[in-house]
């Protein structure tokens, strides 16, 4: 049995463990994406304003935070600590949803506030995730264990959304996050379980909170990709702001069904997780990179084309999401394994909170123009908006390094 398991999940056990509570955390994670918004949506009646208010809510933290925390982690290290913290504050305040529910006192001003203290909580998270991934694998092992956990976030866009709005549909959606909850308890419980020797703590007078902006903003291929995809999040996010909304109320899709459509997304995911690898060795780690930037916006416009008998709006919706999920992956493998490759380890805490400070500080605008413009033009109009928008993206990447990278970079010191 042993000899079926891949060479990187059954020789490296830290990595193993650690790629094992992403893929649990995850799995609660989708099933939030879908059981957050349904809450809003069935529960607490949401407007189109109002649901951009709720992404908003959830992704703004990223702007506010992202910066600061990336230089407080290199200084301070214990980023496993901090990780395991964060999961166990983000059990807490998800589960306090269903309890409100359960005494009919839930409200939308109590789903901002959960969003809010949730994603700053994931804001730590991240920036310690991105400094700690780099010791648990070799530099050979990048793209392999970069496509493992997508291959993970690949199954959770399968299983979650799916079970999420199974749950939905048999209980009700604020009970659904009962399981987001325990998955970050697990998540928490297995990191507590490796002990992996961390990359060495910047010096305070280092650690200036402009060191990694200046990286972003001097490297020509940091520019680039994040000119790119904060072009592609933003629309996106304008995106995700409306889709479920006119899903279940223009088009007709019921709950569970939307979950079934958004695991279909995953289907796509985990195929892309599963040739990355491949796709660079053949093309090039860059022109990988470009083509995931294409393959990731185009299929969404299939959703406001979508009308006609409902077989026809499924098959549409289906496709659409499959496709896109393709796409993403193989943006997001192929972005992770040349940061991982280029970033010195002493920034890669303050280098990612300054990418995540634009590349998720628009999210949150995006969701709110989104809902500025569902409510000022229609949900189908904004959607072609956010879909047109996100698929220009890509052009930022074509006068950068990116399109002619066949291998992974060398570590660039600023």
């Amino acid at each position: 049995m042993r000899r079926y398991i891949p060479p990187l999940l059954r020789e490296n056990v830290v990595f193993r463990r650690f790629w094992f509570a992403q893929t649990i955390s995850l799995v609660g994670d989708q099933i939030s994406l879908v059981a957050v918004p349904l809450t809003a949506v069935l529960v607490l009646d949401a407007n189109a304003a109002q649901m951009g208010y709720l992404v908003a809510a959830e992704l703004t933290p990223n702007l506010l935070f992202a910066l600061h925390a990336g230089a407080w982690v290199d200084r301070r290290g214990r980023r496993r600590q901090t990780m395991i913290f964060t999961d166990l504050a983000r059990a807490a305040l998800i589960a306090t949803v269903p309890l409100a529910y359960a005494f009919d006192m839930l409200t939308m001003t109590q789903l901002y506030v959960v969003a809010f203290a949730a994603g700053t909580m994931t804001v730590l998270f991240s920036v310690s995730y991105a400094s700690l991934f780099i010791v648990l694998v070799e530099r050979d092992h990048y793209v392999t264990a970069s496509s493992w956990l997508a291959g993970s976030r690949a199954f959770s866009f399968i299983a979650g959304p799916s079970l999420g709005g199974l749950l939905v549909q048999a209980l009700k959606a604020p009970f659904a996050l009962i399981v987001d909850a325990v998955s970050f308890l697990v998540s928490a419980l297995f990191l507590g379980a490796i002990s992996p020797e961390e990359p060495p703590n910047e010096e305070a007078e280092r650690g200036h909170v402009r060191a990694g902006i200046s990286y972003v903003l001097r490297n020509p291929t940091m520019r680039a990709s994040l000119l790119a995809t904060a072009t592609i999040n933003l629309f996106n996010f304008v995106f995700w702001a409306l889709f479920i909304l006119y899903a279940v109320r223009s088009l007709g899709v019921s709950a569970g069904t939307l979950g079934l459509v958004l695991g279909a997304g995953a289907v796509g995911g985990l195929i892309g997780s599963m040739i990355t690898t491949r796709l660079s060795r053949r093309i090039g780690i860059g022109p990988a990179f470009l083509l995931g930037s294409i393959l990731f916006p185009v299929p969404l416009v299939l959703v406001p084309l979508a009308e006609g008998p409902m077989w026809l709006i499924l098959a549409m919706l289906f496709l659409a999401e499959f496709g896109s999920g393709l796409g993403v992956m193989i943006l997001d493998i192929s972005a992770a394994a040349i940061f991982a490759a280029l970033v010195p380890p002493r920034l890669r805490s303050r280098v990612s909170g300054a990418y995540t400070v634009v590349n998720y500080g628009v999210r949150p605008v995006g969701a709110l123009i989104g809902g500025f413009l569902g409510a000022a033009i229609g949900l189908r109009p904004a959607l072609w908006v956010a879909t047109v928008g996100a698929i220009l993206g890509f052009l930022w990447l074509l006068p950068s390094p990116i399109p002619k990278m066949r291998e992974l970079p060398e570590t660039e010191e600023p």
